[in-house]
C-alpha cells in the first residue's frame, strides 16, 4: 500500500479479501473517472489479485432533500463518468435502489469492496453497514480533501484560524501526483445487469423526484470535462482578480467549482495543482483561492465530521445561542414567512436578487450567500425558525447545497467558526451585514442587472 498514502486508507473491516469473480468499487461521493484515488487504489487491487474491477452506484429517488435540480445535474456527470470509465476497460454499473442494498447484492461475488469517504451522517452510516453486512473486506479510500482529517484534528476545530496552521503543516506532502494504473483484466463483458446513462433524461423520468425545482443545465451542467473546462478558463481569465474581487458580486471572477466539488466531478488535489502551477500561485490571488479550497472547505469538513449535530440549530457554541436568546423578543421592523422569501418578496432589492439568482441559477457569489442569510436571521420570528428556515432554502435550490460547506456556511451566519461582535438589536453579538455596507463595498446596481439578465435568459 506504500503506493498511497497511509492516511488516505481506511479498513472498515476485518473480514478477508477471498477468491471470488471480480474487485468492487463503489462510488458515491467520488463520481469520476479522473484523478480519483478510490479507483485507483480498485484498479491497483484488481490488478493484483488478477481480477477484472466493477465500479457500482447505488441510484435512489429518495436521497435526503434531493431534487430534480441536484439530480439532473449528477446524472450528466454520471454519463460521462461511464462513459470514461468504459474506454479504460472498466464496467460501471449503476442500479436502482438503496446504495447499500445494491452494493452488498454486487458485494456477494466481490474478491474486495473498496469505496470513496463521504462525511455527512447518512453517507457514514451506509459505509458502517455495508463494513458490517459484507462477507469481505471494505477498505475507505479518501479523495475528496486534500489533507485528510484525521491528520489535520481529531476534534472539531474552533475557527479557520485554529486549523489552518495545521493543515499548511502537513498539505506539502499531499498534493503528491496520484498514480495510474491500466486495466489488467478488462471487465465490460460481465454479465451485470444496470442502467445505461447514454439517455440520462430518460432515466431522470423514471425517478420520482420533487420535480419543482427545474434543473440550470443552461447555467451548469455537470461532468468532469465541463469542471475542469471551467478550471482552465478560471486560471486564465479571473484567477488573476479572484482576491480583489472577492466581495464584488457583479463580477464573475470566481471559479463556479463548488457543484463539481459537491457531487465529487473534480478532484481538490488537481484543482490545487493546477493553480500552484499556474502564474498566480505565489501571489495574493492563488493563496485566497487555496484559503478557500483547502483551508475553509475542509473546516467544514471537520465541522460535520465532530459535530453530530450539525445540521440543527444546537450546533451553535453557546455564546452565539445565548446571544440570540437574549435578544429573541427585539422588535423586527420587518417579517416574512418561508412563502414570501422563496418567492423573492421582500422590501429588500438587494436580497430579492440574490434569492433570484439561487432559484434561476442554483448558484450565489459567497458575498452574497452571507449577506442573504444574515437578513434571515433578522427577518424572521425567532432564531430557531429563521436557522431552519435558511438551511431548507440553501439545500433546495443550491446545486452545491446539502455538503459540508452548506451546512457549515449556513451555521456561520449563526455564529459556528465566528467570534463575538459589538452587540445590537436581535443579532445580539452575531455579525451582522447591512445592504449599506453593499452600497459601500461593490457595484451593487450592477449586480442587479447581472441577475435581471440572467432571469431574462441574456
Amino acid at each position: 500500500m506504500n503506493i498511497f498514502r497511509s492516511e488516505r486508507i481506511q479498513h472498515l473491516n476485518d473480514a478477508n479479501i477471498r477468491r471470488k469473480n471480480y474487485v468492487l468499487y463503489w462510488m458515491q461521493q467520488s463520481q469520476r473517472a479522473e484523478e480519483n484515488h478510490a479507483l485507483e487504489f480498485a484498479i491497483w487491487q484488481a490488478n493484483e489479485l488478477g481480477q477484472p474491477l466493477i465500479v457500482v452506484f447505488g441510484l435512489t429517488d429518495d436521497y435526503p432533500e434531493a431534487n430534480l435540480r441536484h439530480y439532473a445535474f449528477m446524472l450528466e456527470g454520471l454519463r460521462e463518468t461511464q462513459q470514461t470509465l468504459a474506454q479504460l476497460g472498466v464496467k460501471m454499473v449503476l442500479q436502482y435502489g438503496h446504495p447499500v442494498q445494491v452494493v452488498l447484492k454486487l458485494g456477494q461475488a466481490a474478491s474486495l469492496i473498496v469505496c470513496d469517504r463521504g462525511y455527512l451522517r447518512h453517507q457514514r452510516a451506509w459505509r458502517k453497514e455495508v463494513a458490517e453486512k459484507a462477507e469481505c473486506r471494505v477498505i475507505q479510500v479518501e479523495s475528496d480533501v486534500v489533507v485528510p482529517l484525521e491528520v489535520v484534528s481529531q476534534k472539531a476545530e474552533y475557527a479557520a484560524r485554529t486549523i489552518r496552521p495545521k493543515i499548511h503543516r502537513q498539505w506539502d506532502r499531499f498534493f503528491e501526483e496520484l498514480p495510474h494504473f491500466s486495466v489488467n483484466h478488462p471487465s465490460l463483458n460481465l454479465n451485470i445487469e444496470g442502467i445505461d446513462l447514454i439517455a440520462s433524461d430518460t432515466v431522470l423520468n423514471t425517478l420520482c423526484l420533487d420535480r419543482r425545482i427545474q434543473p440550470v443545465s443552461r447555467f451548469f451542467r455537470g461532468g468532469t470535462s465541463q469542471a475542469k473546462t471551467r478550471l482552465r478558463e478560471f486560471i486564465l481569465n479571473r484567477l488573476a482578480h479572484y482576491d480583489e474581487h472577492s466581495k464584488q458580486p457583479q463580477t464573475d471572477d470566481i471559479s463556479y467549482l463548488s457543484p463539481y466539488l459537491h457531487f465529487g466531478q473534480i478532484s481538490p488535489v488537481y484543482i490545487a495543482n493546477q493553480i500552484l502551477a499556474s502564474p498566480f500561485s505565489e501571489q495574493k490571488a492563488g493563496d485566497a483561492f487555496l484559503e478557500q479550497l483547502i483551508v475553509r472547505r475542509e473546516l467544514a469538513m471537520n465541522f460535520v465530521e465532530y459535530t453530530e449535530a450539525y445540521d440543527t440549530y444546537t450546533c451553535l457554541p453557546n455564546w452565539a445561542r445565548n446571544t440570540l436568546n437574549e435578544h429573541r423578543r427585539d422588535r423586527r421592523e420587518y417579517r416574512y414567512t418561508q412563502k414570501q422569501l422563496e418567492q423573492a418578496q421582500t422590501h429588500d432589492l438587494y436580497w430579492n436578487a440574490a434569492m433570484q439568482e439561487m432559484i434561476v441559477t442554483g448558484f450565489m457569489h459567497n458575498y452574497m450567500r452571507m449577506y442573504w442569510g444574515k437578513k434571515i436571521l433578522e427577518w424572521m420570528e425567532t432564531p430557531e425558525q429563521a436557522y431552519t428556515v435558511t438551511l431548507f432554502l440553501n439545500n433546495r435550490y443550491f446545486l452545491d447545497g446539502r455538503d459540508p460547506n452548506s451546512y457549515t456556511g449556513v451555521a456561520w451566519i449563526y455564529g459556528v467558526h465566528d467570534r463575538a461582535w459589538t452587540e445590537r438589536p436581535i443579532f445580539g453579538k452575531i455579525r451582522y451585514m447591512a445592504a449599506s455596507g453593499l452600497e459601500r463595498k461593490c457595484d451593487i446596481q450592477a449586480y442587479l442587472r447581472k441577475v435581471e439578465n440572467y432571469k431574462n435568459g441574456i
